[in-house]
């Protein structure tokens, strides 16, 4: 027994040393760390190396370098070899996403731009760092050097508002190209330096091994991997080794090189750029198992190096911290009016610009962790970098999803970003939940279907999958048999699916992407347990998990005791995908029922309202009430009559209209309008498109909150 309670002792004294129980707590990290962080919206990038803190050396000294992984006799930190592989593929990533598409389109001005966010800021950062700060010649210049990278954290929040098409979009994402290159030239350049090599034959060196460099990987390289997807085309997983293969080749070939591995990273992304469409199989691969182990792996890494102590040792630390943000910031918003001031773009186009390139993630933190290990810079300055990442992050953030909402406003959105469904291709979708409300779904549902469609409504019962999946999947076909009896009765053709998943939202996810869904109508959401409420409710993951409309219906009274139909239209509602198709639905239900419509909105959204409607030139009476107070969802109770049916449109969280108010609409209507029939519409919106999970950063609420209070301090109102 004691030898027993000796060896427990023994492997969990710390720091912990048994590689099995290392990875064990790593891997537990990168499946919490976002469940944890979520309710805060703390980005995926800050989460885990706050948990590096946490549990590094400086934290609880959980986790520390471990000699366990052995190579022909020597010893390899298994920490570090993974967290190398994550810094590789972060680099790597970074060249295969950039749009060259869209490079091309507007390369002269991305050039431009590229020119002004690199020279900007390392023009203000280098006397800064060298004269106020008193760092020495190489480092002032690396730091500056960081000022200048940029990573592109809040462009989902501008595909979401449908303005990715826009030029200054176009030519931001054009100019991390050359600033990202640019950078890490310069990096190779110092760790030369570093070392004391900077000579005659030094340059000559780099500029012979740069260029051999650059023929082999945009030479060659891109023929091999053509003739290897082309020759192997049915070894799906022979592409991803093959990929990896490359990464790695070209780091060691950077290396030879007299290069950094995580140029020879970013130069492998961008010589197999055309080769790995962005929507394929083989890139959701890649960024899949990048964002699930090597990554974190990585990110976690960095966290154990962060020494928060040194923050509390005396005003330096927090100073430098504070100064290398204010620059970051300020030589970023100067390249963005400076670009500007050359195209004569707008205030809201140069602050899309700002919000867009001044968030510094992933090519910061891969250069300043270099910088370190080659003990270039110091931990004043890795510390204050991870605090710049923050508040950068948020930044972005909030002056993008401004400048974007005003760009929009301005009616400058894509064409694109509307959606047509074709009356005779719509498909809708019915999840079973709770057998006792499924029949008037079912009647809502045959209401607004569209009559032109030859495809049937599709009634979903997900089955959980455990030992008793079979018996359960029997039981639910069993139930469905008893809605298509029903279904039958108004000659309404119905087809039964039954599907096995892990949960219920990733059956209904997965099924109307195979069925491409227009619309998922639900049951209300019911009430949630504890866990739910922690790792995210059920309707909340059917939300995230799907791109469709979405209507969620209480009806528990019937439809002739309606008098009207009224309808709480949202500011901005016009401008999401699904607009024309919810309103379409509402006056088909109107038609069917005999029901005048009563929309209660702002009077931006009446005029885009009454416009679709006069096109439409739909014979159901409608009417208009003006409400401003959208922050006040409350208020809406004042435009209610109890005869009437209430339909309240909403919107996921980040998309075009949302809005804190929105927030739990759900709950808050069901409880307050008890005795009414209630729908609740979530229009559809575009494929989200997240340059890297961790990096994809949306504003917190409570950072929200607070721009809205101060106003928007780039773009003032006049």
């Amino acid at each position: 027994m004691d030898k027993f309670i000796q060896h427990i002792s023994h492997v969990f004294s710390t720091p912990i040393t048994n590689p099995v129980l290392v990875f064990t707590i790593i891997l537990t990290i990168i499946l919490v760390s976002p469940i944890i962080l979520r309710p805060i919206k703390v980005p995926g990038i800050i989460g885990l190396i706050l948990f590096g803190v946490l549990f590094g050396p400086h934290g609880l000294n959980w986790l520390a370098k471990i000699d366990k992984v052995t190579l022909q006799g020597n010893g390899v930190d298994a920490i570090d070899l993974f967290s190398t592989i994550g810094l590789l593929y972060i680099m790597f990533i970074a060249g295969l996403e950039l749009d060259m598409n869209e490079f091309k389109k507007t390369k002269n001005k991305s050039l431009l731009f590229g020119l002004l966010t690199f020279v900007i800021p390392i023009s203000i950062g280098f006397p800064v760092c060298y004269y106020l700060l008193n760092y020495e010649l190489l480092p002032s210049i690396l730091i500056a050097s960081m000022f200048a990278t940029h990573t592109l954290v809040s462009y989902p929040i501008v595909n979401s508002y449908g303005i990715s098409k826009n030029e200054a979009v176009a030519i931001t994402i054009g100019g991390t190209i050359l600033t990202d290159t640019a950078v890490l030239i310069i990096l190779a350049i110092l760790t030369g330096a570093s070392q004391g090599e900077i000579n005659q034959q030094f340059w000559v060196t780099l500029g012979v091994s740069f260029t051999l460099f650059l023929l082999i990987m945009f030479g060659v390289i891109p023929r091999i991997a053509k003739w290897f997807f082309q020759k192997i085309e049915s070894e799906k997983t022979a592409h991803y080794i093959f990929v990896l293969a490359v990464v790695f080749f070209a780091a060691f070939l950077a290396e030879i090189a007299g290069l950094e591995p995580i140029i020879g990273a970013f130069v492998a992304g961008l010589a197999l750029n055309k080769l790995i469409p962005h929507s394929s199989a083989l890139m959701n691969r890649i960024e899949f198992i990048g964002n699930a182990i090597f990554i974190p792996f990585f990110l976690i890494s960095v966290g154990m190096i962060v020494d928060v102590s040194v923050l509390t040792k005396g005003p330096m630390a927090l100073i430098i911290a504070g100064t290398l943000t204010l620059v970051a910031v300020t030589g970023k918003f100067l390249a963005a009016t400076a670009t500007k001031f050359f195209f004569k773009y707008s205030k809201n186009q140069r602050n899309l610009i700002f919000g867009l390139s001044n968030a510094h993630a992933a090519a910061t933190l891969a250069i300043i962790m270099v910088g370190f290990e080659r003990e270039i810079i110091d931990e004043n300055v890795l510390n204050g970098t991870i605090l710049l990442i923050l508040i950068t992050c948020i930044i972005a953030s909030i002056v993008t999803e401004n400048a974007s909402r005003r760009i929009v406003m301005e009616g400058h959105q894509d064409d694109e970003h509307v959606e047509h469904v074709p009356e005779h291709e719509e498909r809708i979708l019915i999840p079973i939940a709770n057998l006792a409300s499924m029949e008037p779904i079912l009647d809502f549902a045959t209401l607004v279907k569209s009559k032109k469609s030859h495809h049937p409504l599709h009634i979903l019962s997900v089955v959980a999958d455990n030992e008793q999946a079979e018996m359960n999947a029997a039981n639910a076909r069993k139930n469905l048999d008893n809605m298509a009896k029903y279904a039958s009765g108004s000659e309404t053709e119905v087809e039964l699916l039954t599907t096995i998943d892990l949960n219920i939202a990733s059956g209904i996810g997965r099924t109307s992407k195979e069925l491409f869904a227009d619309c998922l109508i639900l049951g209300w959401p019911s009430a949630t347990s504890f866990i739910e409420k922690i790792v995210g409710e059920k309707t909340e993951s059917i939300l995230n998990r799907t791109d469709a409309n979405l209507f969620m219906c209480r009806l528990d009274k019937s439809f002739v005791s309606h008098k009207s139909i009224a309808l709480f239209v949202p500011p901005l509602a016009e401008s999401e995908v699904g607009f024309e198709y919810w309103l379409e639905k509402m006056l088909k239900l109107g038609q069917e029922l005999s029901l005048p419509l009563r929309f209660v909105c702002n009077r931006r959204t009446e005029g885009a309202l009454m416009e679709t409607l006069t096109a439409s030139k739909t014979s159901v009476p409608y009417a208009f009430e003006n409400y401003e107070d959208w922050d006040n969802i409350y208020g809406l109770a004042a435009f209610n009559t109890v005869d009437a049916l209430l339909v309240f449109v909403s919107s996921r969280y980040g998309e075009v209209s949302y809005r804190d108010a929105l927030d739990g609409l759900a709950k808050r209507i069901g409880r307050y309008f008890k005795n009414q029939n209630l729908l609740l519409i979530f229009p559809s919106r575009r494929e989200n498109q997240h340059i890297d999970d961790y990096e994809d950063v949306q504003t917190a609420p409570i950072f929200r909150k607070i721009s809205r209070e101060i106003g928007n301090m780039f773009n003032k109102e006049k």
